[in-house]
């Protein structure tokens, strides 16, 4: 099931969605430029789960190497594929959000996301040594603001019945809460695996999917609470 574009316009333009995903195209470049250099470069702004979790516990709180790869981490990618993927989804699920919370609350809200993702995957992954980057924990969290934002909006949907591929119009809350599912799926699959190494930080997007829900929430309860306020005269 592979989303291609929703039938849900926004009022406001995308500066920030757009900004996002410039910068993400930009930061992989560069990654294809560092050729024999970039498997350094992705352990010092990655996020390795051993590496924090050492730092914690040795009071070693350096901003650079413990704090910085949470935020340096989402604007990163392991190949064309993940980042063009990555990249799709947002631009058609953010956009929608952006023009709900506004273009700096969005951008916040996108960036925590992705670190609540990161803290996520850490905290189930202690001992990998892995580098963990990606902007699926950010993105995400957007998906889960969709999903409770707009849960009848329209996505256009491709779907691969063996050699066919059907084009259909689902409801965001069949597209997205399948994508949930699967996540959930793989995530507990991942946890009574014995195989380690490379691949999909299920519970990254897990994570990342159920804060987007919450902090959503929250920054609309706010943004409703300031507008009944603004109505009376305080003393």
């Amino acid at each position: 099931m592979i989303p291609i574009r929703d039938k849900n316009p926004s009022k406001t333009f995308p500066y920030v969605t757009i900004g996002i995903i410039v910068v993400n195209a930009f930061l992989f470049l560069v990654e294809l430029s560092l050729e024999i250099k970039l498997d350094g470069f992705l352990m010092e702004y990655g996020v390795i789960p051993r590496k924090v979790i050492s730092n914690f516990q040795a009071g070693n709180f350096t901003f650079v190497q413990t704090f910085f790869p949470f935020f340096s981490s989402l604007f990163l990618h392991g190949g064309v594929v993940h980042l063009v993927g990555n990249m799709l989804y947002l631009w058609i699920f953010g956009d929608n959000i952006e023009d709900k919370l506004g273009h700096f609350k969005y951008l916040c809200f996108y960036v925590l996301c992705g670190v609540i993702a990161s803290l996520v995957h850490v905290l189930l992954n202690k001992n990998s040594a892995i580098p963990c980057i990606g902007a699926s924990g950010a993105i995400a969290g957007v998906l889960g603001a969709y999903m409770i934002t707009f849960p009848h909006a329209r996505i256009v949907t491709i779907i691969p019945i063996l050699f066919l591929w059907q084009i259909i119009e689902l409801p965001a809350m069949v597209v997205l809460g399948f994508w949930f599912i699967l996540q959930f799926f793989f995530g507990a699959a991942s946890i009574t695996s014995s195989v380690s190494g490379g691949g999909v930080a299920w519970w990254a997007h897990i994570g990342g999917f159920i804060s987007g829900i919450f902090i959503f929430y929250a920054l609309r309860v706010v943004h409703v609470g300031k507008k009944r306020i603004s109505k009376y005269r305080l003393l």
